[in-house]
């Protein structure tokens, strides 16, 4: 369920904001500056506050927070191949990682970490950060795209499986095996994004014309939106509700779309008798005898709802949350501003935006306010995970103690945890001892 957004600003134009992104569940916003990251809560339309600020580490440009939990993962500018583990409330680095080249992406959920480079995607066991697997034999990723589901009973992986095509490659975060492989779209991939259950995957390519969404983990089609016909966008993030009953694209145009996503039948519902209905039954038969790209634009879905912004070309990211009990469009920018638009779930339309929040004003910070209630925080991983980890780096085959895993090693399979483990409270971090405030764990540069 994330968007988030590290790439350059268009046009060479310096912006606000290095990156934002939202987090698994849309109950928090971060933001990276060259000054550091800062944590917001989304839970008032009126209020913005500011869970969490840091200036230890400038030139921010992917910071990431595991749901509402105190783990927060930064890469900076200075340190581009090096990803860093905080517990913020904490004020302690729970432990760093050294990659080969430099890191373009990081997903999260309560079951693994996925750290995506140009060449290599990594996968780590979250809660003692165990290398799990290193898979290498993927096409260039420049833009570091790939989707990590975040229901933790499944942890699938998405990812482009071709430079020229639109081919999506679906992994399993559990198995460590590729499930299959998803012909999505003509033209190269731009955004993909799973729903919350990890039962859905939704897909645009660069053209950003049409969006679809694939069931899971068979890869077949459920459904295909039309975002525009008259111009090729940058589609710049693409988010499910946490219902999956919508999915929201924001691009490098005004317009943020929201489709609905109907329950699926077998036959489409009787038209009324009217002349209206009349003609749509002959256009429908009229579409079999097309070419199949006229038959398929035919067929395609229109936006349910629309977000208008007051600026085009900057990047932004949205996402679907429901805030004070009611559905809430939201819009972060690179020019430093979170837009809230109020979303009719029954009728659609135009979303009204009704708060417009600054990101880099200093608002209110709940930190001072927990300092004295917070209590005291256990001293051992051990207490967090569901079984005790008896892993030993210098017992483990394909690991290196100083390397970490090494180009073309095997990882082995990790034990899984006999039950799911809840992380999004505080008391459940700091996690790890086992390479705290060290380089444990490094992966050799090439």
């Amino acid at each position: 369920m994330e968007a988030e957004a590290a790439e350059s600003p268009p046009g060479g134009v310096e912006a606000a904001l290095s990156c934002f992104s939202f987090n698994q569940d849309c109950t928090s916003l971060a933001i990276g500056t060259k000054a550091g990251y800062k944590l917001f809560s989304l839970s008032s339309v009126e209020h913005l506050d500011q869970v969490h600020g840091s200036n230890e580490i400038p030139d921010v440009y992917i910071v990431e927070r595991l749901f509402s939990s105190s783990l927060v993962v930064v890469v900076s500018h200075s340190k581009p191949r090096q990803m860093n583990v905080y517990h913020f409330k904490k004020g302690t680095e729970i432990c760093n990682y050294s990659y080969s080249s430099n890191i373009l992406s990081i997903r999260l959920n309560r079951q693994r970490l996925l750290v995506c480079l140009e060449e290599a995607i990594y996968i780590h066991n979250i809660k003692d950060m165990k290398l799990l697997k290193t898979i290498l034999d993927i096409p260039a990723n420049p833009t570091g795209l790939c989707a990590l589901s975040i229901n933790h009973s499944n942890s699938y992986v998405a990812y482009p499986g071709s430079l020229t095509t639109g081919e999506i490659v679906l992994y399993d975060g559990h198995s460590l095996k590729t499930v299959c492989t998803i012909a999505a779209h003509e033209g190269t991939l731009a955004a993909i994004a799973f729903n919350a259950l990890g039962s859905k995957l939704a897909s645009a390519s660069e053209k950003g014309t049409v969006i679809r969404v694939f069931s899971v983990p068979d890869g077949q089609k459920l459904y295909e939106f039309r975002r525009g016909m008259k111009r090729y966008v940058t589609i710049s993030s693409l988010v499910f509700s946490m219902d999956s009953q919508f999915l929201c694209a924001s691009s490098n145009t005004e317009t943020v779309h929201i489709f609905k996503l109907e329950h699926l039948t077998n036959s489409r519902p009787e038209e009324p008798s009217t002349w209206t209905g009349y003609m749509g039954k002959m256009f429908m038969a009229a579409s079999n005898y097309l070419p199949t790209q006229v038959s398929d634009m035919m067929n395609q879905d229109r936006a349910f709802a629309t977000g208008r912004l007051n600026f085009s070309g900057q990047r932004n990211i949205c996402t679907l949350s429901t805030i004070q009990k009611l559905p809430r469009l939201l819009v972060a920018s690179s020019d430093g501003h979170l837009y809230i638009y109020n979303l009719d779930p029954q009728d659609g339309g135009e979303c009204v935006l009704i708060k417009t929040h600054s990101l880099l004003s200093s608002g209110t910070t709940e930190e001072n306010k927990e300092n004295d209630l917070r209590p005291s925080l256990p001293q051992s991983y051990a207490a967090t995970v569901a079984r005790p980890s008896t892993w030993s780096a210098s017992t483990v085959p394909g690991y290196s103690e100083d390397g970490g895993a090494l180009r073309g090693e095997i990882i082995p399979e990790h034990e899984f945890a006999t039950g799911p483990v809840c992380l999004d409270d505080e008391n459940e971090f700091p996690p790890i001892n086992l390479c705290r405030g060290s380089q444990k764990g490094k992966t050799k540069h090439s």
